[in-house]
């Protein structure tokens, strides 16, 4: 069963495949550090964190301290839901327009 988060990382892998941009989803299950966001990527030099909610889904503490530190060493963070995924695509549409670098 697909679940509506899956759904939205779906989209946003498609998104980000369709840029040719290199991403991943941290497997942490446990192992790793709480909070990670959901799909890391690297774009033009550019480290990209975005953590995917479904409907109202909001963060957590721990995911906003891990946006924050992201953000403090200059990488760049998104929340991605069903209504919002037109944020992401206007900031890698925005390269597109400049051309990479």
């Amino acid at each position: 069963m697909t679940t509506p988060e899956k759904k939205v990382k779906d989209k946003v892998r498609k998104l980000l495949a369709e840029h040719g941009i290199y991403n991943f989803m941290p497997a942490t299950h446990g192992y790793g550090r709480s909070g990670v966001p959901d799909i890391i990527a690297c774009f033009d030099g550019r480290f990209i964190a975005i953590e995917t909610k479904a409907g109202k889904g909001t963060t957590t503490t721990l995911q906003e301290r891990e946006l924050a530190l992201i953000r403090k060493s200059g990488g760049v963070t998104f929340v991605i839901n069903e209504e919002n995924l037109h944020e992401l695509q206007q900031y890698l549409a925005s390269f597109d327009e400049e051309g990479r670098g």
